[in-house]
């Protein structure tokens, strides 16, 4: 496996679940980079390449606590107690091969935000610099963007979410998802 070219493809996705976790972006860096260098380290160890993703973003949960372990803001947490617990991996992996084609069915302004934000990892505040936005603006743009994105799956597919409102498992409302 080479392993640059499996950090260049996920590294962007990392950094967006760093981002949805973790509030200080000078964390969120220094979280990146301890991911890289056990990805860099650890991956030669993984036998099968179709768990490339799964094995990332094991790494990337772990890394979370670890960090919130070693600062403090979890003594005597476990980590089935935190506010983000998982989603179950499997139903998350099929559920994202069909966030991008969902997104490009966004009108196009939507699209490109929601993929620079929650798929490349470009901060928000970054976001509404680049496009001369207030960010009071772009936050509200963003939430109905997302809101969007939510209805084009609801459209698509029934979802079940246990007693902590994580995903479960799903099934189509149809045999073929439009876009999906």
């Amino acid at each position: 496996m080479d392993v640059e070219k499996i950090w260049f493809e996920y590294r962007a996705r990392i950094k967006a679940f760093l981002h949805s976790r973790v509030s200080n972006v000078a964390d969120v860096e220094d979280l990146l980079q301890e991911i890289s260098i056990k990805t860099f380290v650890g991956i030669s160890a993984l036998d099968d390449p179709s768990k490339v993703q799964s094995w990332l973003f094991q790494t990337a949960h772990r890394t979370i606590i670890d960090f919130y372990r070693k600062n403090g803001s979890a003594k005597d947490m476990h980590a089935d107690d935190l506010w983000y617990s998982e989603d179950e991996p499997e139903t998350r992996h099929e559920l994202e091969r069909c966030v991008e084609p969902f997104i490009a069915a966004l009108p196009s302004e939507t699209a490109q935000l929601l993929t620079a934000i929650d798929i490349e990892g470009q901060s928000q505040k970054d976001y509404a610099a680049a496009h001369g936005l207030p960010y009071s603006t772009l936050k509200t743009r963003v939430k109905n963007g997302r809101r969007a994105l939510r209805s084009v799956f609801d459209n698509c597919c029934r979802f079940t979410l246990d007693s902590r409102g994580n995903l479960s498992e799903y099934h189509s409302k149809s045999d073929s998802c439009e876009n999906c």
